[in-house]
């Protein structure tokens, strides 16, 4: 799994610089995809999401932030929560990242048959299960 993470992260980089989004790094990545899909999100949920610590996840918003590529703004309903929301021109680039994931999803699947890939993303859910319901039992 180390070997498929390390691979796949290199190839996405290089799908990444190829479409001209080479300032975004896969784990950036990750954060804007998930704003692609539901901008204007708490940073709590925004950690759920992207599967990061909330300490992880502070750090690379700010660069995120430096970099112009999102906003942070005080919930109006909860003023202890931070919103995240995607710039303009991080918004325009949704297209061109999109096109990368499909390219690397690809990538990942080929040769593979629709009921090889729905079995095996289905072990992957009961694995991600495993290690999430072992995570939640650790911080009891």
């Amino acid at each position: 799994m180390t070997k498929v993470t390390q691979l796949g992260g290199r190839a996405f980089a290089r799908l990444l610089k190829e479409a001209g989004i080479d300032d975004i790094n896969p784990g950036q990545g990750r954060i804007l995809y998930c704003l692609w899909k539901r901008d204007g999100v708490p940073i709590k949920e925004l950690s759920q999401a992207t599967g990061l610590e909330k300490s992880t996840l502070s750090i690379m918003l700010d660069r995120l932030d430096e970099e112009g590529k999102i906003t942070r703004e005080r919930d109006d309903a909860d003023r202890r929560a931070t919103i995240v929301r995607l710039s303009p021109s991080c918004r325009k680039r949704q297209d061109a990242f999109a096109h990368v994931s499909d390219e690397m999803n690809r990538m990942y699947y080929e040769g593979f048959a629709e009921d090889e890939i729905d079995r095996f993303e289905s072990y992957l859910a009961r694995i991600l299960a495993n290690l999430e319901r072992r995570e939640a039992e650790s911080r009891q």
